[in-house]
């Protein structure tokens, strides 16, 4: 236990914690307050379970670094975490959240639709919702409001991203691609914006398929792709789709090129080293080399007994990001914390070569992503480190907002 202890004391001074560290520097400066109330929801149940277990795991941390390094602006944080079930679930629990609980903020979330409703609930109480998992360009565009910020990067990025290399491999211009699509808010708003992309840079789309979010059974649209016989299979799933996908994909005996324009490594790692393939967008993975980003994974492991699912990474950040606006802004009310994150002195350490900022147009969080390419059974190491990362997307030659540049869902209007 001590030793357990030490590290993560160790890590609140060198790791992700330039972050953390400028939490905790203003927090002596002020008397102590009252303790910060953040709430967390996020689906601990259904397809998207799995993913939400690790936000729960990254906010816990979290939380329990914010506090063991000085509080938020000298306030300790209380956490209540509730699983959002669905998005009418999600938004009678954010209210009673803000009603009952008295929480200051609502963190989490990986359900666009949830989130959708979770921030209606938290503009009518002018209170912060951090999403971190919701990928919908519309929450950002149309659906977007004052007091809701992404630390999920969106659609349009991942598929700006991927786009570019499979566009660089020859894979895009006069070829034909087959999509499947989770068939909910998340992957109608990732279709469209894969359909822009391809419709701009010359590719094909031959077939396109939505998938119920409860489906297992993918044999039948295992036989469409193979009677297409399409150059590239994109996935645009979610959750235990992706992982049931891939095991009947190998089954099939089918080898079309894959690839998708979102994911998430408890996919990849619920699928094993056998069925795992193809290349992938990530907001941020495990084996991503700074320092910063490996005394989170030593951190984590250290806690948890396995490295850090890139949901736990956004959970994680969300918390220490919130904590320092709380410090910076002196306030937690809403308003207060919307005016420090919107401003130029905003900006944080998310483990990567870059620091993020939030985009103040649509409260994007600018960032570098990564793509993931699945190694051969035979190379994998250990159950984790079944995947390559690539270097930071964008090169460091190009500017940040590069990758979001050209996005789908509609104009934000605050």
């Amino acid at each position: 236990m001590t030793n357990h202890l030490t590290s993560r004391r160790g890590f609140l001074r060198t790791g992700a914690a330039g972050l953390t560290l400028a939490v905790a520097a203003p927090a002596y400066l002020r008397a102590q307050g009252a303790p910060l109330k953040i709430g967390h929801l996020t689906p601990t149940t259904g397809f998207l379970g799995p993913l939400g277990e690790y936000a729960q795991m990254g906010i816990k941390l979290a939380v329990e670094h914010i506090n063991a390094n000085g509080g938020a602006g000298g306030r300790q944080v209380e956490l209540i975490m509730e699983d959002s079930v669905n998005p009418q679930t999600a938004s009678t629990k954010a209210e009673r959240m803000f009603e009952r609980d008295g929480v200051d903020m609502i963190i989490g979330e990986i359900s666009s639709a949830s989130c959708l409703t979770i921030s209606q609930v938290a503009a009518r109480y002018k209170k912060c919702f951090v999403n971190t998992g919701g990928n919908s360009d519309s929450l950002r565009g149309q659906d977007c409001n004052r007091y809701m910020f992404h630390v999920e990067t969106q659609n349009s990025m991942y598929v700006n991203a991927e786009g570019q290399y499979f566009a660089g491999e020859g894979m895009v211009d006069g070829k034909n691609w087959y999509t499947l699509s989770a068939d909910y808010a998340f992957g109608h708003d990732l279709l469209s914006a894969a359909k822009a992309f391809l419709e701009t840079n010359g590719g094909n789309l031959v077939g396109d398929d939505l998938v119920p979010t409860d489906a297992t059974d993918f044999s039948s649209y295992l036989l469409k792709i193979r009677q297409a016989e399409p150059d590239v299979v994109a996935l645009n799933l979610a959750g235990t789709q992706i992982t049931n996908f891939f095991k009947q994909y190998g089954e099939f005996g089918l080898d079309f090129t894959l690839g998708g324009f979102g994911f998430d490594t408890v996919s990849a790692w619920a699928a094993g080293a056998q069925n795992f393939r193809g290349t992938w967008p990530n907001v941020w993975n495990h084996l991503v080399q700074n320092d910063a980003s490996q005394a989170f994974v030593q951190a984590f492991s250290d806690a948890y007994g396995k490295p850090p699912e890139n949901q736990a990474w956004g959970d994680y950040n969300a918390g220490l990001i919130m904590a320092k606006a709380v410090a910076e802004a002196g306030d937690a009310s809403g308003d207060a914390l919307v005016g420090y994150l919107e401003s130029e002195e905003a900006k944080f350490d998310l483990m990567k070569s870059r620091p993020g900022y939030f985009r103040p147009s649509d409260h994007q969080l600018i960032q570098e992503i990564y793509a993931i390419t699945a190694l051969p059974a035979s190379e994998a190491q250990n159950e984790w480190d079944i995947f390559t990362t690539s270097d930071p997307v964008p090169g460091a030659d190009q500017p940040l907002e590069s990758l979001a540049t050209a996005v789908t869902g509609g104009t934000c209007s605050m």
